[in-house]
C-alpha cells in the first residue's frame, strides 16, 4: 500500500506541475539574472517500489566543482520533499548512494538565469508542488546508523524521473550553482 501511496503522491505531483505558474523570488533573494555555470544531474537507474537514482557520476557532463551548464539553458529543478520515508528493502545504501528520506520529482524547465538563489529555486520546487518541497541539494544521501551520515555525488529517492533528462541540482559548498 506505501508503495502504491508514493507513486499516486508523485504522479499527482507531477500533473500538478504542468498547472502551477511560476512565481518570482521571493523576498530578500538575489536581483538580476544568474550568470555561473550550474550543475546538473540525471537518473541513472531505477530501484525497488517506484525508487530513483539521480547524481552525475558515470560518463554525465555533472561538474561538482565549477557548473556544467550554461544559464541560458531552460532544464527541469530537481525538487525534493524530505518526509522520513524509509528506505525500501533491496537499495545499497552508502556515501555514494544515500537515501533521501523521501520523493523527488521535476519542476518545469527554467532557465539557469532564473535561478540567482538557492531561495530563488526553492521557491521555484514550491510553486511546483507545495510546502516542504525544496531543490534538491548533491549531499541529500543519508547512510550509516540511522542514516545519520552524509554522502554525495548520488542518491535514492521515491520518484518517477524519466531517463533522458538533465536537471539543475544545487551544492553547498563548491561555486557549481548558477547564483555563484
Amino acid at each position: 500500500m506505501n508503495r502504491l501511496k508514493k507513486a499516486v503522491a508523485t504522479a499527482t505531483a507531477v500533473a500538478a506541475a504542468a498547472l502551477v505558474p511560476l512565481t518570482a523570488a521571493p523576498a530578500g533573494a538575489a536581483t538580476g539574472p544568474a550568470t555561473h555555470l550550474g550543475m546538473t544531474w540525471a537518473a541513472l537507474s531505477y530501484g525497488p517500489d517506484g525508487t530513483v537514482q539521480v547524481g552525475g557520476p558515470g560518463g554525465s557532463p555533472s561538474d561538482a566543482y565549477h557548473g556544467d551548464t550554461a544559464p541560458s539553458v531552460a532544464l527541469p529543478v530537481l525538487c525534493l520533499n524530505v518526509d522520513g520515508s524509509p528506505a525500501p528493502a533491496g537499495l545499497n545504501i552508502g556515501f555514494y548512494t544515500g537515501w533521501a528520506q523521501g520523493t523527488v520529482a521535476l519542476s518545469p524547465a527554467v532557465k539557469g538565469y532564473r535561478l540567482n538563489s538557492k531561495a530563488a529555486a526553492d521557491s521555484i520546487c514550491q510553486a511546483s508542488f507545495g510546502a516542504g518541497w525544496r531543490q534538491a541539494e548533491f549531499h541529500d544521501g543519508h547512510f550509516g546508523p540511522d542514516l545519520a551520515q552524509t554522502g554525495g555525488w548520488t542518491f535514492w529517492a521515491y520518484g518517477n524521473i524519466p531517463n533522458n533528462t538533465r536537471f539543475w541540482t544545487a551544492i553547498n559548498d563548491q561555486p557549481a550553482n548558477p547564483w555563484n
